[in-house]
């Protein structure tokens, strides 16, 4: 009977994976901000998506090759233990991912943060009134905090449900094994 692998090898080799997979999207997150630079709305809409879609099936890529990579390095691995460790990934990719998106916001210059809620009062026009406006404001000085914690989560949800889809693979593999 082989041994079951540790709840600390598996952290271990998440801590490791959800590293690369967090810095390579932070990376993608930077080149967009890099990209928002350029006075050119197509240049920027056109680096987005494309950056997007980078960030999309690379992800998908470097998940499924830590994945198998996990898989093969260690005796006694089941799709289960694939499974929780792709969750472990997505969360602590996650919170790489989310504490530079919410440091971006952080560190935006006031011009720009004034700039975009004088796009939005002047939207709303006259239907905008003195108490929705300072509950706009009150949500834009926490507005970092928000971002942290929505992308985190929407990274974990994410994360999820690919390693939910990517570890079936593994279900054959332990099957034939036995």
């Amino acid at each position: 009977m082989e041994e079951k692998i540790s709840s600390k090898t598996i952290w271990d080799e998440a801590a490791r994976s959800g590293l690369i997979l967090g810095l390579f999207s932070a990376a993608c997150l930077g080149l967009k901000e890099l990209s928002s630079l350029s006075s050119s709305t197509f240049l920027v809409t056109a680096a987005a998506i494309v950056l997007w879609a980078l960030e999309f099936f690379g992800c998908i890529f470097l998940m499924q090759r830590r994945m198998n990579k996990f898989y093969a390095d260690y005796q006694g691995v089941t799709f289960r233990d694939v499974y929780v460790f792709g969750r472990r990934v997505a969360l602590l990719s996650g919170l790489i991912l989310a504490a530079v998106n919410a440091g971006i916001i952080y560190f935006l210059p006031d011009e720009t943060m004034d700039a975009a809620l004088a796009q939005v009062y002047s939207s709303m026009g006259s239907s905008m009134t003195a108490s929705m406006r300072d509950t706009m404001e009150g949500i834009v000085a926490k507005m970092p905090v928000y971002v942290f914690f929505f992308q985190w989560f929407y990274c974990f949800i994410y994360g999820t449900i690919l390693s939910a889809i990517l570890s079936r693979r593994f279900i054959s593999k332990d099957i034939m094994d036995e």
